[in-house]
């Protein structure tokens, strides 16, 4: 099967992922005690950590005593992670959330996107949500950017060719109408801004199956062909 320039991207540019580990590590561990009040893992099991690269999120949340599942279509990522995860009880699996997803309905507490969600299309993103609703359990945690910017991410982003700039003005919005449309995706969805340039956008997920998702895929899709 073919590689998608994103997943091009990815495994070209994973090693130098991997040079960042620790920093990543030391970051996310800033952010989630920011934002304990609202979201204290201690509560949960277990979490799916979705777009995981090269392990330092999971291995975070493996450190809260969390059953911790990674997924990321790169392998040149898993690859990584692998290496940095080595002797931890930490499953990764090359595994798209763009897809169905081998997973049960609400098989997992949480599932968390640590800036993946910016560099999707809207139709990609929306597509994401419902996923990670139908196999969450609780809550569905998207950690990403906000609208406050500096000149080296928007640089950074730019070079990409991602979806950032839409996606830190119309966030909170796309995740409100995937809730308002027929409660698909999530029946509630907080925003916790944390100090810096991302925030968690906490979503309750809501009762749907697979067979939902697949419904509600077809009619987005039939929408986007009439459109």
């Amino acid at each position: 099967m073919a590689q998608s320039s994103s997943e091009w991207l990815f495994n070209t540019i994973a090693p130098v992922y991997g040079l960042f580990f620790n920093y990543q590590r030391r970051q996310f561990k800033r952010s989630l005690a920011q934002g304990k009040s609202h979201l204290d893992l201690s509560n949960f099991k277990s979490i799916l950590d979705v777009g995981c690269g090269t392990g330092a999120l999971c291995s975070v949340l493996h450190e809260n005593g969390l059953s911790v599942t990674g997924i990321d279509p790169a392998a040149g990522m898993l690859k990584i992670a692998r290496k940095k995860l080595a002797g931890h009880t930490i499953s990764l699996l090359q595994a798209n959330i763009l897809e169905p997803l081998p997973f049960a309905d609400k098989s997992i507490d949480v599932s968390i996107a640590s800036f993946v969600a910016h560099g999707l299309k809207p139709e990609e993103r929306r597509k994401m949500y419902h996923e990670m609703s139908r196999v969450s359990r609780s809550i569905v945690v998207i950690y990403d950017y906000n609208q406050r910017r500096s000149p080296l991410t928007t640089l950074l982003e730019w070079l990409e060719r991602g979806d950032y700039f839409r996606f830190i003005q119309q966030a909170e919005s796309e995740m409100v109408h995937c809730l308002s449309d027929l409660k698909q995706c999530f029946s509630a969805v907080e925003v916790v801004h944390t100090t810096g340039q991302a925030s968690f956008y906490l979503c309750t997920p809501t009762e749907q199956t697979r067979s939902d998702v697949s419904s509600s895929a077809a009619a987005s899709s039939s929408s986007a062909t009439a459109d």
